[in-house]
């Protein structure tokens, strides 16, 4: 039998292979120091504390849809540092820092993936600008919020990250579950796009156990990883073919978290489906989770926001063109109206106790 030429079943869709720095490579490029290091960690036992219940304030995800300008983010960030220490007492404020977003179908696909915005796909100087702004962030002292959607890139920079998300599309992907439960932060689901708590319910249980999957290391060697499970894996509502923040919601979110053995505080998602895209009624959300709070709602542990410097939304496009501080993706409130929400979400938290 005659040996088979190489390139007639291997990679003949592939246009080609470009040679990326591992992440060790990354990380001794762009160290992290160890202050910021022990800071990020204090901050994950915390979040891991309101989860569970241990601290009673409330954890808030606040920030840009997504990042396409690390200039405006740190901006953004020196502005949310003070509202964080005036707001400390009563909430757990975490920046919002996602660069990579899920497509249904065609689109930009974050800034890691194509950081110039013009199909050039530079993923390597996009890792390197994630990573950049994140140490600046924990220099900064403000805490960062990532969702992890490819399983390769979150090893260039999950160091960095306080507290990790699993949007609606990757949480039913056993992929995902295998990677939240090997993740050093608390990882939040997100009930699915249907509306399905569930499958959030079934990911979060599935992530709290051990599990073993192949990864390349951070020396880029492919290996078996053996988890021993994330025990602050937590819930997020974020609505469906109908929103999913009212109180029935929430009542019926717990009860099905504990028929699975799960006891932990969930957090809103004041966008996407529960303000059905309207930025704008983000604020209606926060609302009714401050009136639960009176009544007493232990069960609700933070909320989402999505805001930038500039409230609204444009297409991504050259980039010296857009304009500075106005969200890429989905629809953002501004700045002014970010601090408002804030501080009625403090003030929330403090009637409640």
């Amino acid at each position: 039998m005659s040996a088979v030429a190489p390139g007639i079943t291997s990679d003949t869709r592939i246009d080609a292979v470009v040679a990326m720095p591992s992440p060790a490579e990354l990380r001794r490029e762009l160290p992290l120091p160890a202050a910021d290091a022990v800071a990020i960690a204090g901050t994950r036992e915390r979040i891991g504390d309101i989860v569970h219940g241990r601290d009673g304030r409330l954890l808030v995800v606040v920030g840009p849809c997504s990042i396409h300008d690390s200039v405006a983010a740190r901006d953004y960030a020196e502005r949310l540092l003070g509202v964080r220490e005036r707001l400390r007492d009563r909430l757990e404020i975490v920046m919002r820092v996602y660069f990579e977003k899920p497509r249904t179908t065609v689109g930009w696909k974050g800034l890691v993936n194509d950081p110039r915005m013009d199909g050039s796909f530079a993923i390597d100087e996009g890792l390197r600008t994630a990573r950049g702004l994140l140490i600046d962030l924990a220099r900064l002292g403000v805490p960062a919020g990532c969702e992890f959607l490819d399983a390769a890139t979150g090893q260039y920079y999950a160091d960095t990250v306080s507290w990790g998300a699993i949007g609606a599309r990757t949480t039913e992907s056993q992929v995902h579950r295998e990677m939240a439960s090997g993740l050093s932060c608390p990882v939040g689901f997100k009930n699915g796009t249907s509306g399905d708590v569930g499958i959030a319910v079934d990911a979060i249980v599935s992530a709290g156990h051990r599990h073993a999957f192949l990864s390349p290391t951070d020396e880029g060697v492919m290996a078996l990883y053996r988890t021993a499970g994330n025990g602050d894996a937590h819930l997020i509502l974020r609505g469906g073919t109908e929103p999913n923040y009212d109180g029935a919601s929430v009542r019926s979110a717990i009860e099905r978290q504990r028929a699975a053995g799960v006891e932990r505080r969930l957090i809103v998602d004041c966008s996407h489906a529960n303000s059905a895209k309207d930025p704008s009624r983000q604020a209606v959300v926060i609302d009714d989770v401050v009136r639960q709070l009176a009544t007493g709602r232990e069960a609700i542990g933070g909320v989402m926001i999505e805001s930038h410097l500039v409230a609204g939304r444009q297409s991504p496009g050259d980039p010296s063109r857009l304009t500075y501080g106005q969200s890429v993706t989905d629809g953002c409130v501004g700045w002014e109206e970010t601090v408002e929400l804030l501080e009625r979400l403090a003030a929330g938290a403090a009637a409640a106790h």
